[in-house]
């Protein structure tokens, strides 16, 4: 069966999942990732904007790799390889290391009064309109 057909959401062949076959495809995976992050700075890989066509490419290879061999994706299997990867290049980022903060008053002001302002108006200019529409039947 065509590898492309997989990502369209086709089903896997019917003789069932190789797994020892898959976990011998997904190293390929992994490396071909770890040669594009040499391309990224090792202080920018928590910064997602910064790999992204290089993670979306490496989800692919093991989704395509897993369906080739007749393995659903994602599976305990795959998923535990994909965890291996992301213990290796993202295991100092931190989810809770981003501090939010509203922006200065001034701002918020703006992006509170504009939208209500405008929902006033939208709503003057729809009970006009429905008014005169009354008149003019």
């Amino acid at each position: 069966m065509d590898p492309a057909l997989h990502l369209q959401g086709e089903c896997p062949p019917a003789g069932g999942c190789n797994e020892k076959r898959m976990l011998a495809l997904l190293p390929h995976c992994g490396k071909t990732f770890a040669e594009k992050m040499k391309k990224v700075e090792v202080w920018k890989w928590c910064n997602l904007s910064e790999f992204i066509v290089y993670y979306e490419s490496f989800t692919n290879c093991t989704e395509v790799e897993t369906n080739m061999v007749g393995c659903y994706w994602p599976n305990p299997l795959a998923e535990s390889f994909i965890a291996g990867v992301h213990r290796r290049f993202f295991r100092n980022c931190s989810v809770h290391g981003q501090h939010w903060q509203d922006p200065p008053d001034g701002i918020l002001i703006l992006l509170i009064a504009v939208p209500t302002l405008l929902t006033l108006a939208m709503t003057g200019v729809v009970v006009w309109h429905s008014k005169r529409a009354d008149r003019l039947v």
